[in-house]
């Protein structure tokens, strides 16, 4: 399943998660998301899988990416598989 990591006060988070909800996906389903606010265990998997602590994060098996519009692409192409 697709993880997310998310800060919710972020507002490039809050676009990849509107973007999912407007396509369609359901958290849960499609999707899951996870904390990643600083000094949480999710911001410290971002770190230890992308080598830089920034969200929005997206894992997907053996892919990795940062940057909410490539999230998105991702998403548009890979979300429901």
């Amino acid at each position: 399943m697709i993880q997310l990591y998310i800060q919710h006060s972020c507002p490039f988070c809050q676009k990849v998660l509107r973007a999912a909800r407007e396509m369609g996906l359901t958290e849960g389903k499609h999707y899951m998301v996870i904390d990643s606010a600083p000094g949480t265990p999710g911001r410290a998997a971002v770190l230890k899988i992308g080598g830089d602590s920034m969200v929005p994060f997206l894992v997907d098996g053996d892919t990795a990416m940062y940057e909410s519009l490539d999230i998105i692409s991702y998403l548009q192409e890979h979300g429901r598989t």
